[in-house]
C-alpha cells in the first residue's frame, strides 16, 4: 500500500459530519471564524474574506434557494485567467456526435487506465441529454482512477455531480470539508463547489450522474406518509477543514461542456468557516427504507427513488436516482422480478455489487461496473433465463440481499457519445438475452 493511500485512509477514518439533507448547516474549523448575527461584517473575523456561493438565483422561492456563505483565507476572485485545456474522455451537453439510438445497449466495465490516472483524467462520458449552457438535462460519466489528484482541484459550473463508487473508496476534499465514501455510499457535490479526490484503494471505479437541471431533492412521499425511502437525517455533510497551502495548484473548471484551467499560487480549499444549504453530502444506500408490495404485483420502480431533480411538470423529473437495495419479496401469485416494460422515460442502470434480480450476471452479462441503457419506449425486461426461473419459482418470502443496483432515469432520450457507441467493451450481442422467449399461448 502506498503512503498516499495509507494517509488517505487515516484521514477518512477520523472524519466528523453534520447530518440532515437540505438543512442550514454551519461549521468553523477555528473558533470565532464564523460571524454571528450577520454575513458580511465590515471586517470578517480572523482576517478572513466573506464570499457567497449561490447555487440558485437570488429570487427563487425560499424552499428552492441554495446558497452558502464562505469565510476563506483568499477570495475566489483572486486568480489568473482560465484557458481551455483538452477534455480527455469527458464530454458535455448538448450531445451531437451521434444520433439518439432506440436500440438497447449494454457495456462491460471500463478498461483499466494507464498508471497515474486521477479521478478527473479517469472520467469517461457515456452520454446524456439537454444543454449544459441552458441548465437542462443530464450526463452519464464513468470513472476509473489509480492515483490521487495532487495539486489539482476540480469544479463543475455545468451541474451537480452524484458520484456512485463501485470499486474502491474515495476521500473527497471539498471547499466545505472532507467526505469519504466506499462502494454502497454515494457523494453529492453541488454545482460550483471545488474538490479534490484521493483513492482509498489501489484503484477506484464507479459512476457519475451530472445533473444540469434543478438541484436534487428528496422526493415527496405522497400516500406513503411522513416516513420512508431516504431519510434526511442519514445524509452527512462535512465540517469545515481548510488548507493553508502556498504552492502552484491547477484549478480545473467544467464550463459549458469544456474544461478550462488556471494555475493558482495557493490551494483554493482554504475555507475556514461556512454556513448555508448549498453543501456536499454522503449517503449510505443501505439505509434506504424500501417500500414494497405486501399483497400482489411488482411495484413501479419510482418507489425506489432516492433523489429527484424536478422539472416544471409535477412528477416528470429531469433525472431520478433510484436504488434497488436489499429487500424482501413476498407478493402472492406475482411475477416478482421487474416486469416487461416500455417507458416514456429513459433508463441507465448500473450495478455496484452482486447481481440484479432481472438480469443474468457473469461473463457477457450484467456485472458490477457495467451498465445498460434503455432509451424511451425501448422494450426491455427480464432476460429469458430470469423469466424461466421466476415463472417456476416457489412463491415463499425471499430476501434479496446479494446485489446493489441503481438507475439514472431521465425524461429525455440519452444520446451516447461516439466513444461509447464504438467502445470495445460495448456488448454487441445484448439483444440475444431475450432470444428464446417462447410462445406459451394456448387458446
Amino acid at each position: 500500500m502506498t503512503n498516499d493511500i495509507e494517509q488517505a485512509r487515516k484521514t477518512a477514518g477520523a472524519l466528523d459530519h453534520s447530518s440532515g439533507f437540505g438543512n442550514e448547516h454551519s461549521s468553523e474549523a477555528v473558533p470565532g471564524a464564523l460571524p454571528v448575527g450577520r454575513n458580511t461584517p465590515q471586517r470578517a473575523p480572523l482576517g478572513l474574506y466573506a464570499e457567497q456561493l449561490s447555487g440558485s438565483a437570488f429570487t427563487e422561492p425560499r424552499a428552492h434557494n441554495r446558497r452558502t456563505w464562505l469565510y476563506r483565507i483568499r477570495p475566489s476572485a483572486a486568480h489568473p485567467p482560465f484557458a481551455r485545456i483538452d477534455n480527455g474522455s469527458l464530454r458535455g451537453a448538448p450531445f451531437t456526435e451521434t444520433d439518439p439510438d432506440p436500440n438497447r445497449l449494454r457495456w462491460d466495465p471500463l478498461p483499466e487506465p494507464a498508471p497515474g490516472t486521477d479521478f478527473l483524467a479517469g472520467l469517461w462520458t457515456l452520454g446524456g441529454n439537454g444543454d449544459a449552457a441552458r441548465r437542462t438535462g443530464m450526463a452519464i460519466h464513468l470513472y476509473y482512477a489509480n492515483s490521487p489528484m495532487k495539486d489539482r482541484v476540480f469544479s463543475d459550473a455545468d451541474g451537480e455531480l452524484l458520484i456512485v463508487p463501485e470499486h474502491g473508496g474515495l476521500l473527497i476534499r471539498t471547499e466545505l470539508g472532507l467526505l469519504a465514501a466506499r462502494p454502497g455510499e454515494v457523494v453529492l457535490i453541488p454545482r460550483g463547489v471545488r474538490f479534490r479526490v484521493e483513492p482509498l484503494d489501489e484503484t477506484a471505479r464507479g459512476y457519475v450522474c451530472e445533473n444540469h437541471g434543478r438541484p436534487f431533492v428528496l422526493p415527496d412521499l405522497g400516500p406513503i406518509g411522513a416516513n420512508g425511502l431516504a431519510n434526511a437525517r442519514d445524509f452527512r455533510a462535512p465540517v469545515a477543514a481548510y488548507e493553508d497551502i502556498e504552492r502552484p495548484t491547477q484549478v480545473v473548471n467544467k464550463f459549458c461542456g469544456n474544461l478550462w484551467a488556471a494555475t493558482y499560487d495557493h490551494s483554493p480549499l482554504d475555507v475556514v468557516a461556512w454556513h448555508g444549504n448549498h453543501v456536499p453530502y454522503v449517503y449510505d444506500l443501505r439505509r434506504f427504507n424500501v417500500m414494497g408490495t405486501i399483497s400482489y404485483d411488482h411495484p413501479d420502480p419510482s418507489i425506489f427513488t432516492v433523489l429527484t431533480s424536478p422539472s416544471e411538470t409535477p412528477g416528470l423529473a429531469g433525472v431520478d436516482f433510484v436504488v434497488f437495495a436489499p429487500r424482501w419479496l413476498v407478493g402472492e401469485d406475482t411475477f416478482r422480478p421487474p416486469y416487461f416494460h416500455r417507458n416514456v422515460m429513459s433508463e441507465y442502470m448500473g450495478l455496484i455489487e452482486g447481481a440484479y434480480d432481472a438480469k443474468t450476471a457473469g461473463e457477457g452479462g450484467f456485472v458490477p461496473g457495467g451498465g445498460s441503457l434503455h432509451n424511451m419506449m425501448s422494450a426491455h425486461g427480464p432476460d429469458r433465463q430470469t423469466f424461466d426461473r421466476a415463472s417456476a419459482a416457489e412463491l415463499k418470502p425471499q430476501k434479496i440481499d446479494d446485489g446493489l443496483a441503481f438507475m439514472f432515469e431521465t425524461r429525455w432520450p440519452v444520446t451516447a457519445t461516439a466513444q461509447a457507441a464504438g467502445a470495445g467493451h460495448l456488448q454487441r450481442g445484448y439483444d440475444n438475452v431475450w432470444q428464446g422467449l417462447e410462445r406459451h399461448f394456448r387458446p
